[in-house]
């Protein structure tokens, strides 16, 4: 039986002839049918009897048909609506869809065309109360996009969100690299206003300086060589929803006038274009850098920077909230217990006690790689210090002490690196987008690890 069988079908008209094989007709096609000889009927039908759909001839003694339409917008609001009128009369049939008819048939009728589209348009209303249910099931499971945490750096963004969910005003988030700032972000999108609509993430280290504009604008076609169609930017991709721009502070300084007269216009205008494109959304962006100091060394535009500055929501690092620490590792634990089907109850407190010892400089995504790589070679056994070790890729255990764990998390970070640079060829955005982290983020971490810019011959090894 498919979706639309078994629906509702009230039918109004006035010539009984019509009418009756009409109804008997629909009852072939499975609907349960209410006949009224006149508007009037129709209307005490409407206020007794439940419909998914009013068939109605709009010439009818008593209640009129578009007098029977007002009252079905009322009575039965998601009812489906298909006017009768006569052949030549069509601008009244536009005047009753104006009105909230869905479409309109001539006469005299054709059956198969009346079936055709009644039950075209209960398949399409169903499939749009589907889609509205599912885009509520995902909200659901998307908001609240859980910020983890007890200390009182926490509580205030979390409060912070929700002062500013009903608006859509530029948020600046500050905090170093893995903090969690696109966690932020997305909690403010699906907290809100623009929680029903996209959110579109954008690493502005990543883009190349050549095409930044025709990512973030788009471009029309024949703007530039390859470009053989024409392409919306992130902006239109956005509309409605949440730019978020991550590492903003590294955006090209002349692609952020383009950008501020973007935000100050609400409209885009794609590379190789002269028409403005109107655009209404929630622009957040990120940055790990003192965007101040980069407005004096005139790197940054003060005039943009004022413009993204309106709410500024500032993320500590992990290290000067450590109170956060065992519930952000009971979270991540649950997390890949589901992702990596394992059943492992926890950390123990000799291993909680020394992960809240670290000084965790790539913050709460270091630790999070932490807690995977450690039940990735977990047995569904309490992880203790030893096998944070061992996870790590110590060949021997250590004892409760910081400088051995940070030492073995060095040696694995090292050797993962290298892995997923070999494997995309020594192409750092390639290696970058992989890792979850920005290209400057990389090329630090490389530095950092004494990772040379190309080491092809150096043994990477096996996790």
């Amino acid at each position: 039986m498919s979706d639309t069988e078994r629906a509702t079908v009230l039918l109004a008209d006035d010539e009984d002839t019509l009418r009756n094989n009409l109804a008997l007709v629909l009852q072939e096609e499975g609907f349960d049918v209410i006949a009224c000889a006149d508007g009037s009927k129709a209307l005490h039908a409407l206020k007794r009897r439940s419909v998914d759909a009013l068939i109605t001839d709009l010439r009818m003694a008593g209640v009129c048909g578009m007098d029977l339409i007002a009252h079905a917008r009322k009575l039965a609001p998601d009812a489906i609506i298909i006017v009768i009128t006569a052949f030549g009369q069509v601008e009244t049939a536009v005047e009753a869809m104006k009105a909230g008819a869905q479409d309109y048939i001539c006469k005299p009728l054709i059956f198969d065309e009346v079936i055709f589209k009644l039950k075209r348009l209960l398949a399409h209303d169903h499939l749009e109360k589907e889609n509205k249910l599912l885009r509520e099931q995902i909200r659901k499971t998307q908001w609240p996009v859980q910020l983890i945490g007890q200390s009182e750096a926490i509580k205030n963004i979390s409060e912070t969100i929700q002062r500013i969910a009903q608006t859509t005003s530029s948020v600046l988030i500050c905090g170093e690299s893995g903090t969690g700032k696109e966690v932020v972000a997305r909690a403010i999108h699906y907290s809100g206003v623009t929680r029903e609509k996209p959110f579109v993430a954008v690493n502005c280290g990543g883009l190349t300086d050549s095409l930044i504009e025709s990512e973030l604008f788009g471009h029309r076609r024949g703007a530039f060589t390859g470009a053989d169609a024409d392409h919306p930017g992130y902006f239109e991709a956005a509309n409605g929803g949440t730019l978020f721009l991550d590492e903003i502070g590294n955006l090209p300084y002349h692609t952020q006038a383009v950008l501020l007269r973007s935000i100050e216009e609400r409209a885009v205008t794609r590379v190789g274009d002269i028409t403005p494109r109107p655009v209404n959304l929630r622009i957040v962006t990120a940055t790990n850098r003192d965007l101040e100091r980069a407005i004096e060394a005139g790197e940054f535009r003060e005039d943009l920077f004022f413009r993204l500055n309106v709410i500024r929501i500032v993320i500590p690092p992990l290290r000067e909230r450590r109170e956060d620490i065992p519930l952000l590792i009971e979270h991540f634990v649950k997390k890949y217990n589901a992702e990596l089907n394992r059943h492992c109850p926890g950390f123990t407190p000799d291993a909680v006690d020394l992960l809240c010892g670290q000084s965790w400089r790539g913050n709460v995504r270091e630790l999070e790689n932490v807690v995977e790589h450690a039940l990735i070679f977990n047995d569904d056994e309490p992880v203790d210090v030893e096998g944070l070790a061992l996870a790590a890729g110590c060949a021997a255990p250590v004892s409760v002490g910081a400088l051995e764990l940070k030492a073995a998390t060095r040696a694995f970070e090292r050797r993962h690196i290298l892995q997923v640079l070999a494997r995309f060829d020594h192409n750092k955005s390639a290696t970058a987008e992989a890792l979850g982290i920005g290209l400057s983020s990389l090329y630090r971490k490389m530095e950092e690890l004494e990772i040379a810019a190309k080491a092809p011959n150096e043994a990477v090894g096996t996790t």
